[in-house]
């Protein structure tokens, strides 16, 4: 990212998550409410855990934001966790106390527990799955709301819907639905599906799984609209934005596969039948019928409707655990059980929101520029003609 960078800090139960945005224009509209309502659809879904009912995330704006606009300088935020006084002597943060209270010694597959042991050399696998928790997607999230606002203001819209769960597929026609209206749709239903008939087969998988002690994984789509041509570019591999979305979207946990458009399928048809043919539009402009490319094209938005799906694993905490070894005796043993979700998918689709937020945003503003929101609205128009 060139004119965005962000951080974040803090463990999943410790005291809070906290979150630093620098680059944002100044004169944009924000207030917090704009933040607890993504944080809101981050918690919902069925499938989710014990956690969501503890957890009403609101953040704190702590700086950049003076009378609810933004005024160019880095936007802080803090997200308590209301867990934490659960954890206060196990995650201490004060020399002393009992150190092994609440460790862990036996680390869960497929999960970060035994390579980032070995990374930091820690013995209790606690200093790990803490910060490698998915807790720390809550702070993405909230982050992206300013990126979310600039794109808004230029009339770019992001919406996500699941494409399946299991082996629970929806196959309503996500091109019908404008992309403006999706969530509305999407968030009407437990799983964020399109579909009612598979929305009912979704939650009856996740049902099943939960009662079997397992997880569940699936297929999120995030779509967004209006986006001008040529944001990105093609001259260099990091200016290229398919690089930087995969690996935004890589970067989500539990996700092992993203495909821009119809992606892998590409890969089975032929060349005529691949490509998005273009045709005489207005004027001296070129137009086309099909988005088979997904709204980008040589690393950069064609101005169709960006559209990125993401394949995410079943999650690595299972209540009847997988074997494992317990790294204090070397002996085999089951993974360790940390309080989890069955499935988290629907959560996975909004949190997919705010990572094509803050990349879109980055690009947006490096196209066109502005210290102010107003210098970027002049930069913007004139590049209309």
């Amino acid at each position: 990212m060139n004119r965005l960078r962000y951080l974040t800090a803090g463990e999943s139960h410790g005291k809070g998550l906290v979150g630093i945005l620098e680059g944002m224009p100044a004169g944009l509209a924000l207030e917090a409410g704009h933040i607890e309502e993504q944080l809101s659809r981050r918690q919902r879904g069925h499938g989710r855990g014990g956690r969501m009912k503890i957890e009403s995330d609101k953040a704190e704006l702590l700086s950049g934001v003076r009378h609810g606009k933004t005024i160019g300088s880095p936007i802080a935020l803090l997200l308590w966790n209301k867990d934490w006084k659960n954890w206060t002597e196990a995650l201490q943060v004060e020399p002393g106390g009992d150190e092994s209270l609440k460790s862990v010694s036996i680390p869960r597959p497929g999960h970060a527990d035994l390579c980032g042991s070995i990374k930091y050399g820690h013995k209790d696998l606690r200093s790990v799955l803490e910060r490698a928790s998915a807790r720390e997607t809550a702070m993405r999230t909230a982050l992206s709301v300013p990126a979310r606002r600039l794109l808004e203001e230029f009339g770019v819209h992001i919406a996500s819907r699941v494409v399946s769960i299991g082996g629970a597929q929806d196959h309503a026609d996500a091109d019908l639905v404008p992309v403006d209206r999706m969530n509305a749709a999407a968030d009407s239903s437990s799983v964020r599906c399109l579909s009612a008939d598979a929305g009912e087969r979704m939650r009856a998988v996740i049902d099943h799984a939960r009662k079997a002690g397992d997880t569940l994984g699936g297929v999120f789509e995030v779509r967004v609209g209006g986006l001008p041509p040529a944001l990105g570019g093609y001259a260099q591999w990091d200016r290229r934005l398919e690089g930087a979305l995969s690996a935004a979207f890589m970067s989500l946990n539990a996700v092992k596969g993203v495909e821009i458009g119809l992606g892998f399928s590409l890969s089975q048809t032929s060349g005529s039948m691949a490509h998005d043919e273009l045709y005489p539009g207005k004027g001296r402009a070129a137009a086309r019928r099909t988005n088979r490319a997904g709204g980008l094209e040589g690393g950069m938005t064609t101005g169709e409707t960006l559209v990125v799906r993401a394949a995410m694993k079943p999650l690595a905490t299972l209540m009847k655990p997988l074997r494992s070894v317990d790294l204090k005796t070397g002996k085999s043993a089951c993974a360790h059980i940390e309080r989890s979700d069955v499935c988290a998918v629907p959560a996975a689709a909004v949190i997919g929101e705010a990572l094509a937020a803050l990349v879109l945003a980055d690009a947006f503003l490096e196209k066109f520029g502005g210290d102010s929101i107003a210098e970027i609205r002049r930069h913007e128009a004139a590049s209309r003609g």
